[in-house]
């Protein structure tokens, strides 16, 4: 039912999203039982710890001209290598700014530990690298995600090379650091190049430009820096108040969570586009739109979360060996907290269009406090079965409840709701 949905074009650029993707997870899949099983638990913890930091400097990085870019390419079209070449200038620089902060702060809260300073340092280089990420955006714009899948699963594979020749090798975990950082490298300068050999338009700086798009954007960097901190908070507190080590089994829970969410990722992508140009043409079809995008999102979220529910303590042990079993408890929780979290992602499309991107920041800074208060009641209770229900709890109140405190928000919260019951989403 729920493929009836979907129209050709978006079910189009998801199928070559979605394709490219699986085949990476397959990729990934294999390195990462490998990967995981040499560092054991304590190591892959340290890793992950320091990828949380990388985590809550995103969105400064991004600046949130991920969610404004492709409106700007719908209203004006003959703008697109400006508003690329000021976005990208402004991204390049903050993401500089932002990993020499990362150290300073890692310095402070971890201090005398060298290993975990070091590591976190390495791991910041990828703020810079994925300033080209804007360039997906393009290719969205242009209906040519068959171009992004692509360069993404060469890119991939080249580094899973890379990942291979380090295990081969019996490297450091400091090698290992360099996995992520070297992933976004490569992939920039394909994208790069690829852009330009699909005749993309010349790349313009202008600083005029470039504040047009923050002026729309702002609204999301403080708000995506509130999402990082629910999003994060677990795994940095696992780390303060136990261990690396929990923060292993708890990191392993997410990454096998999170090996499926491309789907959801994809599809929010395929969406878009179509949702930006609809808002101006017809607000019925703007509407059934959104709710077939909700409806999208939630069916195959449940049926996941049952999945994991029932199958994930076997998988576990069978895939990553006897040493990560705990780390199937919390993988129990997590799973649910899926389709809250990419509901509010797919959210983003209807807010930019009503101009209510004010409102994210109040959400997600109420977010943020409830998550650190329910971490701090729950770990020292149940550990990182205790994280996982704050998270749950923090995703279930920022996607349904706090919402229905703005009266303008009000609106989408019904359009989740009826597309939940598949109503008038065909």
């Amino acid at each position: 039912m729920i493929s009836r949905l979907v129209k050709s074009t978006e079910a189009k650029n998801a199928g070559w999203l979605i394709a490219g993707r699986v085949i990476q997870l397959m990729i990934t899949f294999v390195m990462g039982i490998f990967t995981t099983r040499y560092l054991g638990p304590g190591n892959y913890g340290l890793i992950n710890y320091a990828n949380v930091f990388v985590a809550f400097f995103t969105p400064v990085c991004t600046l949130g001209i991920q969610s404004v870019i492709i409106r700007d390419f719908v209203n004006h079209p003959g703008e697109e290598g400006k508003a690329l070449g000021s976005s990208l200038v402004f991204r390049l620089i903050s993401g500089f700014f932002s990993s020499i902060i990362i150290v300073v702060c890692v310095s402070i809260t971890d201090s005398g530990e060298t290993a975990t300073i070091v590591i976190a340092a390495i791991c910041s280089f990828q703020l810079v690298f994925r300033a080209f990420d804007l360039f997906h955006y393009w290719f969205q714009y242009k209906q040519k995600a068959s171009v992004i899948a692509i360069v993404m699963l060469v890119a991939h594979i080249a580094t899973s090379f890379y990942k291979a020749y380090l295990l081969v090798s019996k490297k450091s975990i400091y090698w290992f650091a360099t996995a992520v950082p070297m992933d976004y490298l490569i992939l920039a300068v394909m994208i790069y190049c690829v852009y330009k050999k699909n005749d993309g338009p010349e790349l313009i700086f202008s600083r005029k430009k470039g504040f047009e798009l923050l002026s729309s954007s702002y609204h999301f960097i403080l708000s995506g820096m509130m999402v990082a901190v629910y999003a994060q908070t677990d795994k940095f507190m696992l780390k303060q108040m136990l261990d690396e080590t929990s923060v292993g089994y708890y990191s392993l829970a997410s990454s096998i969570n999170m090996m499926w969410v491309f789907v959801l990722q994809a599809v929010i992508d395929a969406f878009y586009p179509a949702i930006m140009k609809l808002y101006s043409v017809d607000q019925n079809q703007f509407e059934r739109k959104n709710r077939q995008l909700y409806a999208t999102i939630e069916y195959i979220s449940l049926f996941v979360a049952i999945c994991f529910t029932i199958f994930g303590r076997s998988a576990v042990q069978m895939v990553y060996g006897e040493a990560y079993v705990p780390a199937s408890d919390p993988l129990k929780v997590i799973c649910w907290y899926t389709m809250f979290s990419y509901l509010g992602v797919a959210r983003d499309a209807w807010i930019v269009c009503k101009g209510l991107q004010k409102y994210l920041k109040y959400m997600y800074l109420c977010a943020a406090v409830l998550n650190v208060i329910l971490n701090l009641l729950l770990i020292p209770i149940s550990g990182m079965n205790g994280a996982a229900v704050a998270s749950l709890t923090t995703q279930i109140a920022t996607s349904l409840i706090f919402p229905c405190f703005v009266k303008e928000l009000r609106p989408n919260i019904k359009l989740i709701i009826e597309a939940l019951f598949l109503i008038n989403t065909r």
